[in-house]
């Protein structure tokens, strides 16, 4: 009797508890949830964005549910009154904000804020402030807000601040160049992520074809290491800025900004663009090559030689039709 009767309680202390509205420390929180995280780890998000759980409680009843592995991938505005039995109802079912904002590989900082700015259903917190109070607000006080956000479609509620978006591209950045750095080559003549990222930013804007960038990267990376200068035009380009007419000169070669390549000996100051994925591993993993020059031949595909004879021939073919 006293273990039936012990038995009841619990069970009745279980559908308390599943019924009973979480306290949230807002009105409306935000979760993420990224393709393939574990059901421990979405237990601990929900406690992260704010909701005053026990994480390791709610993790137990995802699995006697039965419904742990039925929990998708999302963002989900969470409101006050949610109890422990609504909001795995509501991850099961996938009843996430459907609104989504691509950040393009090979875009720049000023493209990123823009493509924010279209987004009528997020609030622009972020429209009044300077690059660096932006970068302050997200931790990051003095550095450059360039290169520093990964590019990936990132989903969110109607109402969600730009600032949050960003936040998440920050981390997600953080995190891919954090890995690439882990697996870098053993002779690579970077020394540090920062180098990493503004590598592969110049790779990102230099590859016209997928099947080109580690040998691009390789490129660079034996430049790097002999102490000669990269010369890359991209970096030209985003030091001119907004005077720059789509036409690059000679004169815009000679004329020496930060970011000019052909004045400056080795990389430029910050990133020059967002590096996708495979950016980032080229610029960490290039290919052993010997060549030291390439050039595009016009289908997307680059010409790559070892010596400035050979890459002056390959300019008369693929440039100047010779």
């Amino acid at each position: 009797m006293v273990l039936l009767l012990l038995a009841v309680l619990a069970g009745g202390a279980a559908w308390w508890w599943l019924h009973q509205p979480m306290t949230m420390t807002a009105k409306t929180l935000e979760l993420e949830i990224e393709p393939g995280t574990r059901p421990r780890a979405v237990a601990q998000r929900v406690a992260d964005a704010g909701v005053q759980v026990d994480p390791q409680l709610l993790y137990l009843w995802f699995r006697l549910s039965g419904q742990d592995r039925a929990i998708k991938a999302g963002n989900y505005e969470l409101e006050q009154g949610l109890t422990p039995y609504v909001l795995l109802q509501k991850l099961a079912r996938g009843e996430a904000s459907q609104s989504a904002v691509t950040l393009v590989e090979g875009w720049n900082w000023r493209q990123v804020r823009q493509a924010l700015q279209r987004e009528a259903t997020l609030k622009q917190d972020s429209s009044e402030l300077s690059d660096e109070e932006l970068m302050k607000l997200l931790g990051r006080e003095g550095v450059a807000p360039e290169g520093r956000f990964f590019p990936d479609t990132y989903t969110f509620s109607k109402g969600s601040s730009d600032v949050q978006v960003l936040h998440r591209a920050l981390h997600a950045m953080d995190r891919h160049l954090a890995d690439a750095w882990a697996m870098r080559a053993a002779n690579t003549p970077l020394k540090s992520p920062d180098e990493a990222l503004i590598l592969a930013s110049i790779v990102e804007k230099e590859t016209g074809r997928a099947s080109d960038r580690a040998q691009i990267a390789g490129v660079f990376t034996n430049r790097l290491r002999i102490g000669m200068l990269l010369q890359t035009d991209p970096t030209v380009i985003y030091g001119l800025g907004a005077a720059f007419d789509g036409n690059l000169r000679k004169r815009d070669l000679q004329a020496d900004t930060p970011w000019n390549t052909y004045t400056r000996p080795g990389l430029p100051i910050t990133p020059i663009s967002m590096p996708g994925k495979a950016a980032l591993m080229a610029a960490v993993q290039p290919e052993q090559t010997r060549a030291l020059y390439f050039v595009a031949k016009g289908d997307g595909t680059s010409h790559f030689s070892a010596s400035l004879d050979e890459h002056n021939r390959a300019v008369n073919r693929y440039q100047r039709g010779q």
